[in-house]
């Protein structure tokens, strides 16, 4: 044991639990917890210009990267204005630990007043966190941030969250410091899985719907190896694009909501296999069977009743199912050609809307296959999610189900910080940039070389489409008077460039790629049909 004060207790444990990067912001709570991470040479503190963005970036990171994304705030409208990437963070089960300061202990409960007071705290954090916990002792952080991390690592990678008062960061006290563990992958019931592939194996046309789960868990090469062996074809979430490769002969691409060639053969498909995914939205049919596998209990069978449930890591069960369809010698009879007649139906119909279609052609074009697309919550992200192929895992990037304006670009910085060696591409619409655009100021600062394409319609564009089309002609609250988007750029000391439409898109679009430097693209677009 050594004497430290609760600051150092807290960078002390973050470095040991591998921690080398935080997003955040400073404050008077935070200040003995800043000066200790001054202390720290081995952890790099960005700061961003606005809380929400540093969870936003803790989210990219973990999410490209892999390893948990570390936030620090300021307590009550700092936490509650990290709340929104947390939130994001909490729908994509992504592994984001978020240290919040709090008022005096003295203070604590008394709703008397003081600076920066929500009571209580705790209660706010906890629908969009795992885990959270409150330290009062400075000799009690470092076991707080290490069953923190245990939370991350073990079963579903949800956010989780600390608060410490400023008395507690400043104290000194003996310090016990934890070393970081590594967790053993939660393993399938034998029995389970043997239902499984006794289902599997006797269908006549199974089919794997893939999730973000699939991802998390690093299973890609599992799924692809099981699809193979049942000639499945294998259809994703948005969530869980790049879990096989879209070049894949069994790949068959996310949904989209109107029907195509997809939706029809999955109707003809007797047996279900989910993997990684809470499957809310899938066009179940009622002769169906189910099986979903998912490290999470309480997702098995939470939307679709008749189900077998098969509890584990993605990996785990995928290599046990594999192993034993594999021991048994089988391996169904190929079906690629007919599964490349689906594909191809599926490509001819992925260009035909405009002018979507057209800029997330240009864009694939351009990105190398290990690129990182984030698509933002706009007309053309929407789109992507089911018509820009995705080639490698983690390397295309969504709000999940929390669908808010906003995280696309501080969530491409932080995945950039995670893979600085790749091509990192946002995709936002003009309304949800301006939420979020003073990090072009932490761009600049750090040199963060992720690019922004900015579509301009001035407007909240799905909105106003819909309200134009749906009543009368009659919108209101969805027209926006924008700034002009390159020179914004310019002003925060990033490149600002204009492409007036795809085919520029795609030429400036490979000059900022090839920049060492943050770039922004305005695209000025106008109203654009249903994307779905």
């Amino acid at each position: 044991m050594a004497k430290m004060t609760g600051g150092q207790a807290l960078a002390k444990s973050l470095y040991r639990e591998g921690v080398r990067v935080i997003f955040g912001l400073p404050g008077v709570q935070t200040y003995h917890a800043m000066d200790a991470l001054a202390q720290e040479p081995g952890i790099q503190f960005i700061t961003t210009r606005h809380e929400q963005a540093a969870t936003y970036m803790a989210d990219g990171f973990a999410r490209a990267g892999g390893d948990p994304g570390i936030a620090l705030v300021v307590p009550g409208p700092g936490l509650q204005n990290a709340s929104a990437g947390l939130g994001t963070a909490y729908s994509a089960s992504s592994p984001v630990f978020l240290i919040s300061g709090q008022v005096p202990i003295d203070k604590i409960g008394k709703d008397v007043g003081v600076l920066h007071e929500v009571n209580d705290q705790l209660d706010t954090i906890k629908p969009i966190t795992k885990w959270q916990a409150r330290i009062l002792n400075p000799a009690d952080i470092p076991a707080a941030v290490h069953e923190g991390f245990r939370n991350l690592k073990t079963g579903r990678p949800r956010p989780v969250e600390i608060e410490i008062p400023p008395e507690t960061l400043a104290e000194e006290a003996e310090v016990e410091l934890y070393e970081s563990e590594e967790y053993p992958r939660l393993l399938g019931d034998n029995n389970k899985i043997k239902e499984a592939l006794n289902l599997l194996s006797k269908a006549k046309n199974p089919v794997i719907w893939a999730g973000g789960g699939v991802n998390s868990s690093g299973a890609s090469d599992e799924i692809r190896g099981l699809a193979e062996l049942l000639q499945a074809g294998v259809i994703t979430t948005p969530e869980g694009k790049g879990s096989i490769s879209d070049r894949h002969p069994l790949s068959l691409g996310a949904p989209r909501r109107t029907p195509d060639a997809l939706s029809e053969y999955f109707q003809g498909c007797d047996v279900v296999l989910a993997v990684g995914t809470r499957f809310a939205e899938a066009p179940i049919i009622e002769s169906q069977t189910i099986i979903q596998i998912d490290v999470d209990p309480s997702e098995l069978g939470r939307n679709h009743p008749n189900t077998l449930g098969v509890l584990g890591d993605a990996q785990s069960v995928l290599q046990q199912m594999i192993q034993a369809l594999s021991n048994d010698g089988y391996q169904a009879k190929s079906k690629q050609e007919f599964f490349e007649n689906i594909r191809e139906q599926r490509r001819a119909q992925a260009i035909i809307t405009q002018p979507q279609g057209e800029f997330i052609r240009v864009i694939r074009e351009v990105m190398p296959d290990d690129g990182i697309l984030i698509s933002g919550m706009t007309q053309v992200g929407y789109y992507s999610r089911w018509a820009y192929p995705v080639f490698e895992p983690r390397t295309y990037l969504t709000s999940s189900y929390y669908g808010n304006l906003g995280y696309a670009y501080p969530t491409a910085l932080g995945a950039k910080i995670a893979q600085p060696d790749r091509a990192v591409v946002a995709v936002s619409g003009d309304g949800g940039f301006l939420f979020n655009s003073q990090e072009l100021a932490t761009a600049a600062m750090y040199n963060i070389n992720a690019v922004v394409i900015v579509f301009n319609d001035n407007a909240f564009g799905n909105v106003y489409r819909d309200q134009i089309n749906r009543f009368e002609g009659r919108a209101i609250g969805s027209q926006l008077k924008n700034p002009d988007f390159v020179k914004l750029a310019e002003a925060y000391g990033v490149e600002g460039f204009l492409a007036k439409d795809a085919e520029e898109l795609k030429t400036v679009l490979s000059v900022a790629l090839s920049r060492n430097n943050p770039t922004l693209i305005e695209v000025p677009v106008g109203m654009m049909p249903y994307p779905f």
